[in-house]
């Protein structure tokens, strides 16, 4: 049996990976001319490094993560502590340590792990026919792949998604722009084993530990899209919005290289239950674009992933019928995060002042209970326990 993945981010590596592990070929295609990850780092759950562990890959990824072992709220303008705890109760809950990874890191170790015989870049799809027995891509350069089923990887804008549900679907803009990157750890600035987030105003600027002795960084501002920037002036921008905030805040922004901050416009889609038609399945982003905000957009493309190979391994009425399987296993959880993570962002980004006053009022008082109730509830309930 052989699969044709479309799209060589995160979830169509994972899916592949998973594939071959059961005995299917596998051939992924990736429009892009060459790796380029969008995105310094992710979030990894202990539900996507479960998924991983699963795979074979827990040695590796291990290897990329940070060591994660505090967590912090602290006052943007003041640079006071509001909230401190340790993270040690969300790996006793649930079975394993999270790891914030460099994304390029992630992608390159599990192309490594898939094989690049069985990547081709530079292969943009245009369209795609299932005859009821096998379904072909037609890609951009006049070529075509045939396979038993097509898996559709190909992000937030997925062309695949539009063949499913026959339309387009419309991206809601989430309100804010995250400013994102690499730097040294700087213990002046936060410390080196603590997720760190200053908040203040609907804005945040947040700090996790990576491998290699540095933080992934992002800054989030609200902001209309479509506004005009040039990457050069990154510094100067982030100065200007965060002009008020604190010194370790300010730290932070004298030491970026400008032309090494991405700057990403957040949007997400409306959760939908139908993924699959035919031969044709969606999976990550094609499925489930989600807001970063609970950091389980990768994670859930890895549940993804995993249900999918299960689902066709043990079910033996034909791959139509273990595809709708995997449909009616992951529509209603990834459904799910998806509407968490919005409603997070935006308590986060001040959509209503007043419930976002009232949450920095909480974090003052929190003892890291409720934070940690809600990490754990991203958690369960994914395909490995």
């Amino acid at each position: 049996m052989k699969a044709i993945i479309i799209g060589a981010g995160m979830g169509g590596l994972t899916a592949g990976i998973a594939l071959r592990r059961i005995g299917w070929d596998v051939e992924v295609y990736e429009q892009v001319v060459e790796n380029k990850p969008v995105g310094a780092a992710i979030s990894l759950w202990s539900n996507g490094v479960k998924c991983l562990n699963y795979l074979g890959l827990e040695r590796q990824v291990a290897a990329l993560g940070g060591q994660m072992e505090t967590m912090a709220y602290r006052d943007g303008f003041t640079g006071d502590t509001m909230t401190e705890f340790s993270l040690r109760p969300v790996v006793e809950q649930v079975g394993q340590r999270p790891y914030p990874v460099s994304r390029a890191e992630l992608q390159a170790m599990l192309m490594d792990e898939l094989g690049f015989e069985h990547i081709r870049f530079g292969m943009r799809m245009v369209d795609l026919v299932d005859d009821g027995s096998a379904v072909t891509a037609r890609f951009e350069d006049g070529s075509t792949a045939t396979g038993d089923i097509l898996i559709g990887a190909d992000g937030a804008r997925s062309r695949t998604r539009d063949y499913v549900l026959t339309e387009p679907v419309e991206r809601r803009y989430a309100g804010y722009v995250n400013f994102n990157g690499l730097v040294d750890i700087d213990e002046t600035i936060a410390p080196a084993t603590q997720w760190t987030t200053y908040v203040g105003d609907g804005k945040r600027v947040s700090l996790m530990p990576i491998a290699g002795g540095r933080f992934y960084f992002f800054f989030d501002v609200p902001l209309p899209v479509g506004v005009d920037y040039e990457r050069s002036r990154a510094k100067e921008v982030l100065g200007e919005h965060f002009s008020d905030w604190a010194p370790q805040v300010h730290k932070l922004i004298s030491m970026l290289d400008p032309f090494a901050v991405n700057r990403v416009e957040i949007f997400d889609i409306d959760p939908f239950d139908t993924w699959v038609k035919g031969r044709v399945a969606l999976l990550g982003d094609a499925g489930h674009n989600t807001t970063p905000d609970i950091g389980q957009g990768g994670c859930s493309a890895m549940e993804d992933a995993v249900v999918l190979a299960i689902a066709l391994q043990t079910n033996t009425l034909g791959v139509e019928d273990a595809l709708v399987r995997y449909q009616n296993r992951r529509t209603a959880r990834a459904g799910e995060l998806v509407l968490r993570a919005r409603k997070r962002s935006d308590v986060t980004h001040a959509k209503d002042p007043e419930i976002t006053r009232a949450w920095y009022d909480e974090l003052r008082t929190e003892d890291g209970t409720g934070i940690i109730r809600g990490i754990v509830s991203n958690i369960v309930g994914n395909p490995l326990g």
